[in-house]
């Protein structure tokens, strides 16, 4: 197995988010192998994800895209414009080009299927410490392109909401009541309830089941969890 060799002579700094604990284990493991690079510090939840690059600083966060809390693109488009330095590598199950092109749009710089190989995660990490893009060899990458380029009307709709609601709508389709949302956001449950009902505004659609199917729609929720 060919290893890659990173001459810096400090260690690339990752970190591992994605909320299956196993995964992440054999992801360490893997890791850990590699010459050259430290995990800093992992975590299955995409609001501590954020507080574990304020203080860890890593170069690379490899990140899932389900994620509890915060999902991953949201994760990304935070990081994307308050942690610009630090870059994004999609870790997904889902090879569709509506997917990547929802990551890439988010602002990852790379996106790999979880049944990659070995080398081909090698490959990816090389490709961003060395300030490159990068998309798995098993997704066309042309069909992403048009992706980019036209949308989709699920991909619009989502953008009408604010980084709140679609947080809040996240949290909904989870199956959170407004109690626990409120608690887990440190906000009042009125606010939440105003964020509930300006989201429904938005989106013409006035019942949580509405809001869970327009939620898995856009890729906000697994339809499995």
């Amino acid at each position: 197995m060919q290893k890659h060799q990173y001459s810096s002579e400090k260690p690339r700094q990752i970190l591992l988010v994605d909320d299956h604990r196993l995964l992440r284990a054999g992801m360490r493991a893997l890791l850990d192998d590699m010459p050259g690079i430290a995990v800093v510090g992992e975590c299955g939840d995409g609001l501590e994800a954020l507080a574990l690059v304020r203080r860890k600083r890593p170069d690379v966060v490899l990140l899932d895209v389900s994620l509890p809390g915060m999902n991953g693109l949201e994760v990304a488009a935070h990081l994307s414009q308050h942690h610009p330095d630090v870059r994004i590598l999609i870790l997904s199950m889902h090879s569709g080009p509506e997917y990547v092109a929802r990551a890439l749009n988010a602002g990852a710089q790379g996106y790999l299927l979880k049944d990659s190989a070995f080398d081909e995660l090698a490959e990816a990490l090389h490709a961003l410490f060395a300030g490159r893009d990068y998309l798995c060899a098993a997704i066309d990458g042309e069909v992403v392109e048009r992706f980019l380029s036209a949308g989709t009307d699920s991909i619009s709709a989502a953008e009408v909401l604010t980084p709140r609601q679609r947080q809040i709508l996240q949290l909904i389709a989870e199956g959170r009541g407004p109690r626990e949302i409120a608690s887990g956001l440190n906000v009042s449950v009125k606010t939440v309830e105003a964020h509930r009902a300006q989201l429904m505004d938005r989106l013409g659609i006035y019942n949580v089941p509405g809001l869970v199917r327009f939620a898995i729609r856009v890729g906000l929720v697994n339809p499995e969890t």
